[in-house]
């Protein structure tokens, strides 16, 4: 920017601070929106309607002795003209001098429609509510750079309306989840940001430090195992939208913080949590996408509206791999596969980490349609139920679509021996060098020795908005994460 474009705003401020005392009131006189103005147009113009309108200029003529501008608010545009004339040569002039595009104004003045048929507001007294001493980047417009973008998405959001629309649909994304739940007769709560243990997700942890309590502290990884104590505290059904954190890396459905939602609910089988999260995606579609139950991702259409199809685990897995995973298959086999693939590992991967891995690089880019990947080996779930029919297999849920995970949802350990013995196997993990390993948690052992009903719970983060958008995670957050400039 050039630095004498600052210095012409600055000598306009000290001109406008001649005239008003300040260039940033701390009023502003306002008696319509503009939104109001357009739509109350023919009542104001018949009975000669003073008003009085704030707003950012968005365009600016400045012609001889008339003058037109653009003022925009939170409702829209309307067009403000001043006059010689009307304003005096004292206003208008200061009007010419010192009003630049990004400015606030206030605009007071009758309603006319000019010789264009264009619903304007004739200027009597004009007011600086804010002066810019930046100009607005006109490169901003059609701008392709999506870290610039990111890094400044207060001018994304001025000069893009479709970025302004992102955030209203995301706002109406979490009100109808919140509205579905509480619907069903869910409590909502609020649980700590900051935790000794964190747990109920594989995940390498942020960590900070208390002064007062002088004790290292995690930044939550996972809503679940707070909501899961609530359940033994005599709570039946309760969810919390909260952020949470995960150190790990940056891609398009992947951030280090972001909101996430999960419901816990007593006595609900996988069943009926299957049918509830349904209900859930379908209630989110319909509210965002508006008349269509179909949205694009990338190269697909996926529809929401079909009842989710059930894709089971162990079948697709052999289907695409050839590997039997109720057989005793070893670390050391699935290595092998994992390479025959071309898949990339780490070479301290255990027995679930890759099978994970294995099934996001083949099972996984199969699944476009919404549906629901259930049968999950025990080896990747260290927190749900052994199904009863197959003891390889757990009471796990997942919608998947567009070859994106949207959620996971678990028919509940409750198990307090059982659930000591599977963070156990997960501290071994850690051990031998797994950051994403899970924490043996003592408190929440304890919690569950006191008896927590059968349960059925699922989460979801705002990945699921983006799918629906179309968009990286990072474009669907207002301020998502990114490096300082040096």
């Amino acid at each position: 920017m050039r630095e004498d474009i600052v210095v012409t705003k600055k000598d306009k401020l000290a001109k406008l601070t001649t005239a008003f005392g300040t260039a940033y009131p701390e009023s502003s006189l306002r008696t319509h929106t503009n939104k109001d103005v357009l739509d109350q147009f023919d009542r104001l113009n018949g009975t000669d309607g003073r008003v009085s309108i704030v707003g950012r200029v968005r365009s600016l003529r400045v012609m001889g002795k008339i003058a037109f501008c653009h003022l925009e608010d939170g409702t829209g545009k309307i067009q403000g003209f001043f006059s010689l004339e009307t304003l005096g040569e004292e206003a208008f002039f200061l009007f010419k001098e010192t009003v630049d595009l990004g400015d606030f104004l206030s605009l007071t003045g009758s309603v006319f429609l000019t010789k264009q048929d264009e619903k304007s507001v004739r200027v009597e007294k004009w007011q600086m509510l804010s002066k810019s001493l930046r100009p607005i980047p006109t490169e901003f417009y059609g701008l392709k750079d999506e870290e610039k973008l990111l890094r400044r998405r207060y001018l994304d959001l001025l000069l893009n309306p479709e970025t302004r629309e992102l955030f209203i649909k995301k706002n109406l994304f979490w009100q109808t989840i919140r509205t579905t739940l509480s619907g069903e007769h869910f409590l909502e709560v609020q649980t700590p940001v900051l935790e000794h243990t964190p747990g109920g997700a594989e995940a390498e942890p942020f960590v900070t430090h208390h002064n007062a309590l002088d004790q290292d502290f995690y930044l939550r990884i996972s809503l679940e195992l707070p909501l899961k104590r609530l359940l033994v505290g005599g709570y039946e059904r309760v969810f919390e939208i909260g952020r949470v954190f995960r150190n790990e890396g940056i891609d398009r459905e992947h951030l280090q913080e972001f909101d996430h939602i999960e419901f816990y609910a007593a006595y609900m089988n996988m069943e009926q949590g299957m049918a509830l999260t349904e209900k859930l995606f379908k209630d989110v579609a319909r509210a965002v996408l508006g008349d269509t139950m179909q949205s694009q991702y990338e190269e697909n259409t996926i529809d929401w509206s079909k009842p989710f199809s059930r894709v089971d685990y162990f079948t697709e897995f052999e289907k695409e791999t050839g590997i039997d995973l109720s057989s005793d298959i070893s670390v050391l086999e699935l290595k092998k596969k994992a390479d025959e693939l071309g898949i990339k590992y780490e070479k301290n991967y255990g027995k679930g980490r890759m099978i994970d891995t294995l099934y996001k690089k083949t099972v996984r880019q199969k699944l476009i349609q919404p549906c629901f990947l259930i049968g999950h080996p025990i080896e990747v779930s260290p927190l749900a139920k052994i199904d009863p029919k197959n003891p390889r297999k757990t009471l796990r849920f997942q919608p998947v679509a567009g070859k994106s995970e949207l959620g996971n949802g678990f028919a509940e350990l409750n198990d307090p021996i059982d659930q000591r013995k599977r963070f156990e196997e997960q501290m071994k993990l850690r051990e031998a060098g797994d950051a994403e390993g899970m924490m043996l948690d003592e408190d929440f052992l304890q919690a569950l020795e006191y008896g927590m009903p059968p349960a059925c719970g699922f989460g979801l983060s705002e990945r699921l908005f983006a799918i629906l958008m179309n968009r990286s995670v990072r474009e669907t957050v207002i301020f998502p994460p990114v490096r300082a400039k040096e």
